[in-house]
């Protein structure tokens, strides 16, 4: 068995991985460091949906590159570890004993399907979204030629494979236990603009309802329609399970790490499991909210890329006494061509946790004046505290530069801004590029949080 040694190892090459590496090489340059990961060719997640529609159209298109690693000096190795010696330090591969010094777990999440529905991965035509380029391309090779799709899971996945297949010229219909679409992210009256595009685009939406069964009448192994939970049957050729992701930690569990909430690897605040030589980050890790504290199952590339640099920056004691305080819960999507973003809790979260909150929110264009070609009407809500005002979420409808938006909205979040520091803020404005400096949408919505505040 071929000997390898380093002093940092890290398992898995996606988000988590890489920024790991990268930052333990910035911040530790005389290590030597080692990603091990599966596979040649790496996805991007994030970008899976677009693979099936024209957006991308090619996993080819997909790739993440590894040119930083290779410029910094990062060394990388194809295989899989099936073992690990943690008192010798010492992790096996098929053919390789990798001796290390510390070990950060990266190895991120598998696609989760209900045990209900486990058995139906066997036909001809069902599918989940696996982050792995060879399942893909079989997926949208088979998908090419069919025309009756059903996606099960209304998330952030489903929806957006949802619009690049119905763009493509296919019959979608999109299923979800919610009432609404976006569940989680969202508050309703957001989710409900949300499903209006959804809807205009000719998708099929059905909610409150669940498939119960994956059918396959002709006993030939192929997959022709799905039973819901309601009774009502529904032909389709081809089924995607965009349920979601836990996370994959059958290594972890194999060498006795200990688990967390939603079966994460539990780590603390600086991403150390209980031997300090070891760290877990990105979705195979356990993670909890930025603002109640509670277990989060969310599962973002951003949060893991933090995670990534709280662990690379502190694998040899804690250089920054800035600690990772759970995940802001930051997202962003494009629904034919308006973006939505969310950060922070919801309305409907905050309440649902006894918080005693406020609103604000304004509406208004996002260019000036308005006559500017490509002017969007732009939406901003803020969630704050309502005493003291401070700011825990916010969501906002718009273009693309809702994107960035969000961003700002998302440290305020995290720096435990106010709305009195927000209506004072000062922002760069110009025509073609944002709203009016007379009326900026995050400036807005703060001072009618606070109204809703004095008025209460």
């Amino acid at each position: 068995m071929e000997k390898i040694e380093c002093d940092v190892l890290i398992i898995g090459g996606g988000p988590a991985g890489a920024v790991s590496a990268v930052t333990a090489k910035m911040n530790y340059s005389d290590k030597e460091i080692l990603v091990i990961r599966e596979f040649e060719e790496q996805l991007v997640p994030c970008a899976i949906p677009y693979i099936f529609g024209k957006t991308l159209g090619s996993t080819k298109k997909d790739l993440g590159s590894c040119g930083q690693a290779k410029q910094m000096g990062i060394s990388t190795l194809i295989g899989k570890v099936v073992d690990i010696a943690l008192k010798d330090k010492i992790a096996f591969t098929i053919d390789k004993a990798i001796h290390f010094d510390k070990l950060i777990f990266a190895t991120g999440s598998e696609p989760f399907v209900h045990e209900s529905l486990q058995h139906a991965l066997a036909l001809d035509g069902v599918f989940t979204v696996a982050k792995n380029k060879d399942l893909i391309d079989k997926a949208r090779s088979y998908i090419e030629d069919k025309q009756d799709i059903v996606i099960v899971g209304t998330g952030f996945i489903g929806i957006e494979m949802a619009m690049e297949l119905i763009n493509s010229g296919k019959n979608i219909t999109i299923i979800s236990g919610s009432e609404h679409i976006l569940k989680g992210a969202f508050d309703t009256e957001v989710a409900i603009e949300a499903e209006k595009i959804l809807l205009d685009a000719g998708v099929t939406f059905i909610g409150n309802d669940r498939v119960s069964e994956i059918i396959d009448k002709n006993s030939d192994n192929i997959v022709n329609s799905v039973k819901l939970k309601s009774g009502k049957i529904i032909d389709t050729e081809v089924v995607i399970l965009a349920t979601g992701y836990k996370p994959n930690t059958q290594l972890a569990k194999k060498v006795g790490l200990p688990l967390g909430a939603y079966g994460g690897i539990w780590v603390d605040e600086y991403m150390r499991t209980l031997n300090h030589d070891i760290f877990a980050v990105g979705d195979c890790s356990s993670r909890r909210t930025f603002i109640t504290k509670t277990a989060s199952k969310v599962m973002l590339a951003s949060t893991s890329s933090a995670e990534g640099r709280t662990a690379g920056s502190s694998l040899y004691g804690i250089k920054y006494i800035k600690d990772f305080s759970g995940t802001i819960s930051i997202f962003s999507t494009m629904i034919g061509d308006t973006a939505f973003s969310s950060a922070g809790v919801t309305q409907e979260e905050a309440i649902q946790s006894g918080m005693d909150v406020v609103v604000g929110t304004f509406s208004g264009m996002n260019r000036h004046p308005a006559t500017i070609p490509d002017a969007q009407k732009q939406f901003v809500k803020l969630i704050a505290t309502k005493h003291g005002g401070q700011i825990i979420g916010g969501q906002i409808i718009g273009g693309k530069e809702t994107g960035e938006m969000i961003n700002i909205i998302g440290l305020m979040i995290e720096t435990k801004q106010t709305i009195y520091h927000v209506m004072s803020m000062q922002v760069a404005t110009q025509p073609m590029l944002t709203a009016a400096p007379t009326n900026y949408p995050i400036v807005m919505a703060a001072i009618m949080a606070n109204k809703n505040i004095e008025f209460s």
